[in-house]
């Protein structure tokens, strides 16, 4: 059994690299495919040149290529798992050659996080990356909350650290067009505080469970599409993939969301506007939003914050 979590990229024998999807791999790692070797990419690493996929056209190469290892996610049969890339061990690596890293990673350690607590995903985790590449910054378990306050007292200072420009935050909005207006993802992007500048380059402050938190999540039927309004009452996963809300409601208990716009979406006691798909697992019903990396007509509102933004 290979010991692997999200954020961590695999390899297989045909040099496909996957980026892992879930926790928990009851029969093959969970992933999703983003790199494949490609005589025209524009993408090298250890002297082979590599095409990035996007989500559907990942989707469309293993329906092409491995339809059997094709689920909800793609399934790799452990026996094709030539190498894990461990999200720890890179940015350990890069802190020694990437100033933009080791000063993000400076500035935690003067905080009390721990190097053995971050990490570094995304393209970079492979070496993909190119000059126009954000940086995937991952903070472990309970450790995140404090690396977060850190990351936001760092701004404050004023130093490489800094807030993000409108000109940004409408770029991070196209990129992910999520299915509510710019100024609504901008009042519930700002509270989050997981983004940040590190001179001129973006970078995601990413959570992760540690390994000892990690429980099996499992798809459930699918019922169709539902819209609830209902409060938070637990969010304690807001921060996750996926990110998880215990909600109050007469049917539904939970709202999950696979795509990361809706991660931290709302607090505790908070009134939520969800539209996604409704799906049962073992008698319990979750409402799920983000059954694509882009969902188009599916999203999480804080009704709340919306309302107190008026006032």
């Amino acid at each position: 059994m290979i010991r692997t979590r999200i954020r961590d990229f695999i390899v297989t024998d045909e040099d496909w690299i996957f980026a892992v999807a879930d926790y928990t791999h009851p029969s093959g790692v969970r992933s999703i495919l983003r790199y494949v070797p490609d005589a025209d990419g524009e993408r090298v690493r250890d002297g082979m040149r590599y095409r990035k996929l996007d989500f559907d056209d990942s989707y469309r190469f293993m329906r092409r290529e491995r339809p059997e290892w094709l689920e909800d996610v793609h399934i790799v049969p452990f026996d094709k798992v030539r190498d894990v890339l461990n999200p720890v061990e890179r940015v350990t690596e890069l802190t020694e050659r990437d100033p933009r890293v080791a000063e993000i990673v400076e500035v935690l350690k003067s905080g009390g996080i721990s190097l053995d607590k971050m990490g570094i995903t995304g393209s970079h985790l492979p070496g993909l990356n190119n000059e126009s590449s954000d940086i995937d910054f991952i903070v472990y378990g309970r450790s995140w909350f404090r690396a977060r306050e850190i990351i936001a007292m760092a701004k404050k200072a004023g130093g490489v650290i800094h807030e993000l420009s409108d000109e940004m935050w409408h770029r991070i909005y196209s990129k992910r067009a999520p299915a509510i207006p710019f100024e609504e993802f901008l009042s519930h992007e700002i509270r989050k505080g997981n983004r940040g500048m590190v001179r001129e380059t973006y970078f995601d402050l990413l959570y992760t469970r540690d390994w000892d938190e990690i429980t099996p999540i499992e798809r459930g039927i699918d019922l169709g599409r539902r819209e609830i309004e209902a409060v938070v009452t637990n969010a304690d996963y807001a921060f996750d993939s996926p990110a998880i809300y215990e909600v109050e409601d007469d049917e539904i208990k939970y709202v999950l969301s696979y795509t990361h716009t809706y991660a931290g979406q709302a607090l505790p006691g908070e009134r939520i506007e969800a539209r996604g798909m409704l799906e049962e697992l073992n008698g319990i019903r979750r409402l799920v939003v983000g059954t694509s990396r882009e969902p188009k007509d599916e999203w999480i509102r804080s009704l709340t914050l919306l309302e107190e933004e008026k006032r």
